[in-house]
């Protein structure tokens, strides 16, 4: 006896879904016999109907076509991505802020070499003896961030009296406590709303302070709930990268989000990818300033992208996540 079977596609009705998925729904049916309907549940982003030719009563050996295309995108729940190099970057020198500052006090502008230098060594110091901005050891974000600049400008060679570094201190403390030293890449906020529009749960992962959750992100036009969902900042959670314990985080934070589920976005081998897939998370790494590290990362296996407009055309491809 001869099946007749459709493909019928609905919208949610009274059953429970995912937030934008929709049902499939196999009709199958004996001549005689009632109708039997299974359901199977897609995101919508899944589904690509290149044709639908439905079984006709009359004519038993027309058939139905209906082509079904997973991308990438469709293998996903959640993409967390990575915050400096990856949606934002700096602006300037570290020596134009704190030439800005010293000047403004009447000071002259420190050396920007000696500053930078002496600004990487003091801060790999400060990180290393209270990491995560002073988290566990319960350091208040500004003490932390005061210690780090008087020890910089020391080790540059300028020991300003108290009162004085203070004045300096606090120009500096505020302008990076705000947007000024920061510009957003054009592709993060379109890339990151169209990955939620998708239904895909986005999460920011980094290694900053709560000054880029409540302030700094803001301040460049990526705000909690409407270009990511969840935010996991070292300075917070008192775990920073390449601890893979943040990402586990992560993963908690998106809703017990299976790591296969999962896609992590960052410009860092060493803090990004390899932790990421350490935990089961797959990765991607951008390369925005055409890195001579990217040539030992492609050859690594690991999928290198130029920008996210790059990473969207490879969501959107047919091929299998790394």
């Amino acid at each position: 006896m001869e099946l007749e079977t459709c493909m019928a596609i609905t919208r949610k009705t009274h059953m429970q879904a995912p937030l934008g998925s929709i049902y499939v729904a196999q009709l199958t049916r004996r001549p005689g016999s009632a109708i039997r309907v299974s359901f199977d549940i897609y995101h919508k982003r899944d589904i690509e109907i290149s044709s639908a030719t439905f079984l006709n009563h009359s004519s038993p050996r027309r058939s139905r076509s209906a082509f079904l295309k997973m991308s990438l995108l469709s293998k996903l729940r959640c993409i967390t991505v990575d915050v400096t190099g990856t949606l934002i970057a700096y602006k300037g020198e570290l020596g134009d802020y704190y030439c800005m500052a010293a000047k403004a006090v009447g000071l002259p502008c420190p050396d920007y070499k000696r500053m930078h230098e002496a600004f990487k060594a003091a801060y790999t110091a400060m990180a290393k003896r209270y990491p995560c901005f002073g988290y566990a050891a319960k350091m208040p974000n500004i003490v932390w961030w005061r210690s780090c600049v008087k020890d910089s400008f020391i080790r540059a060679g300028y020991d300003y009296d108290d009162e004085t570094f203070e004045k300096v201190f606090r120009r500096i403390y505020s302008t990076f406590g705000s947007s000024a030293p920061y510009s957003i890449f054009q592709d993060s906020q379109p890339f990151l709303r169209w990955a939620r529009e998708e239904g895909i749960v986005v999460g920011i992962v980094s290694n900053a302070e709560y000054r880029y959750q409540d302030v700094i992100l803001p301040a460049l036009g990526l705000n909690e709930g409407s270009e990511w969902d969840f935010g996991v900042f070292s300075g917070l959670e008192g775990v920073e990268k390449p601890d893979p314990r943040i990402y586990e985080i992560a993963l908690e934070k998106a809703g017990k989000m299976a790591p296969e589920d999962t896609l992590h976005i960052g410009d860092s081998m060493r803090k990004d990818y390899l932790p990421a897939k350490s935990v089961g998370v797959h990765a991607l790494l951008l390369d925005r300033f055409k890195s001579t590290d990217a040539i030992s990362w492609r050859k690594s296996g690991a999928v290198v992208l130029p920008d996210l407009l790059a990473a969207q055309a490879w969501l959107l491809s047919e091929e299998t996540p790394h």
